[in-house]
């Protein structure tokens, strides 16, 4: 079993305290490494090695930064098989599914090595005489705060447009999953990124996590996570005024049109709230379904249920805690009268849950106003267009929402009116890299992914010239 350390500096740091944490396999309940326990000391030791690089690697031209994005990318697929091990052993997911985690992190540094040499900033006519115009010019030290249910991607997706855009980055990743991270930063190193570019300080979100949004040499947060937590950390940067991006919780509806491809939308459905085991901000968790063609889409939803197998169509609950929450809330939907119709019971294989699909729901029970983060679904009816939009909208997140229709007129009329920061037309797509990704309400604010995040990781300026 590895003993990892901090990574600052671009290299292993012990930590200040001397102690460690164990990362448990979900699958084993055996201990998979040992992580460092971070404190505010070892967070001011990361910050000032980022804070040491930042100069020399904003003056660095963005093209050269791009090749680097590109042979971290690189670095990863290399890598491929120690990270994917590494991930499932960690997060408890399928070598399938930790497979794709790891290509869609080199994905990220892939996408934003291509864009490297964009040109940004625009010119603004302020008339004869004047020149005017804006540059976007990098934060600086950008602390990033990664959850445990897709640690990796997490990690890349934050970190390649941050780096690309000139800042440095101290990441702070989950103690329960952030071997991969640390395996990262040492990849990202031996590709020839700049000593103290990258740094990675482990332990609690207590003890590591907000002694970084505290540093008063850290510029701009970007943390994923929970609602609970993500306000936490707004009142702790609200008294800095600390600009973040906040990527939060989600109960994503997903609507289904009687003129929907039904074969289609059961198996996009299906998708939808298992994948991870319904550990993803963005699951479909409540599916809306049209009244009259209700019954024969359940049917065929539950029969897209009985081919997924847990424990290889996705993995365990990651932490002991959340696989708890889960099963407590069986009790939940029971005492508030609604029907289960698939599941509603662990495997007994370790944290593994069945998918679980519940009908006759309202939108005021708690299966359909809770973020749950399991695989389990809420299944509920409506009537007309207005009502489907009214009961998706009646959520107090807006992370993203899923249409079901042959009627393209009806997919962007619809579209318009959801409020949700993604909206996916026969389709399920929450994987994309092109596609900016964040919620309105309490799913949060700022974007990551696409071109946009390149906005979030800079500030703009405003030069106004007399000619």
């Amino acid at each position: 079993m590895k003993r990892y350390g901090h990574w600052i500096g671009g290299e292993e740091h012990a930590p200040g305290s001397g102690e460690h944490i164990a990362s448990t396999s979900p699958w084993t309940g055996s201990a998979v490494a040992e992580i460092a326990a971070g404190n505010r000391a070892d967070v001011a030791a990361a910050v000032a090695s980022a804070s040491a690089a930042f100069a020399a690697w904003r003056a660095l031209k963005p093209g050269a930064r791009g090749r680097l994005m590109a042979d971290i990318a690189d670095g990863i697929r290399a890598e491929r098989a120690l990270l994917a091990d590494l991930e499932g052993a960690e997060a408890g997911k399928p070598a399938a599914q930790s497979l794709r985690e790891v290509d869609a992190a080199a994905a990220y540094f892939d996408f934003y090595a291509g864009l490297s040499n964009i040109p940004s900033g625009e010119v603004i006519d302020l008339g004869p005489g004047m020149h005017g115009y804006t540059t976007n010019e990098p934060y600086g030290v950008i602390g990033v705060i990664t959850p445990w249910n897709a640690p990796l991607n997490q990690a890349a997706r934050a970190v390649a447009p941050a780096l690309l855009t000139g800042n440095v980055v101290v990441v702070k990743p989950s103690e329960f999953t952030s071997t991969t991270t640390l395996e990262l930063a040492r990849i990202a190193t031996a590709a020839g990124l700049p000593d103290g570019v990258l740094n990675v300080v482990t332990g609690t979100g207590q003890e590591a996590g907000q002694p970084l949004v505290e540093h008063r040499d850290v510029r701009k947060v970007a943390f994923t996570g929970s609602l609970r937590a993500g306000r936490e950390i707004g009142r702790v940067a609200a008294d800095r005024v600390l600009p973040l991006t906040l990527e939060l919780g989600g109960k994503s509806a997903n609507i289904v049109f009687a003129d929907a491809d039904l074969p289609e939308a059961a198996a996009g459905a299906v998708r939808a709230f298992t994948a991870n085991a319904g550990q993803v901000c963005s699951a479909g968790t409540r599916l809306l379904v049209a009244d009259e063609i209700h019954d024969e889409f359940v049917d065929l939803l539950l029969e897209r249920v009985k081919s997924v197998q847990p424990g290889e169509s996705y993995g365990q609950m990651t932490t002991e805690d959340q696989f708890a929450k889960v099963q407590s809330y069986f009790e939940v939907a029971r005492e508030d009268g609604a029907t289960l119709a698939a599941g509603g019971a662990v495997t007994g294989e370790g944290w593994l849950v069945q998918p679980t699909v519940y009908t006759d729901v309202t939108n005021t029970m708690a299966i359909a106003r809770e973020e749950i983060f399991g695989p389990v679904l809420a299944v509920l009816r409506f009537s007309t267009e207005d009502e489907a939009i009214a009961i998706a909208n009646d959520s107090e997140f807006g992370l993203a929402a899923g249409i079901w229709t042959s009627d393209i007129a009806r997919a962007h009329r619809v579209a318009a009116r959801l409020e949700a920061g993604q909206v996916y037309v026969n389709e399920w797509l929450t994987g994309l890299v092109e596609g900016p990704f964040g919620g309105v309400k309490n799913s949060g604010y700022g974007r990551e992914k696409g071109m946009e995040a390149l906005r979030h990781y800079t500030q703009t300026k405003f030069v106004a010239v007399k000619l």
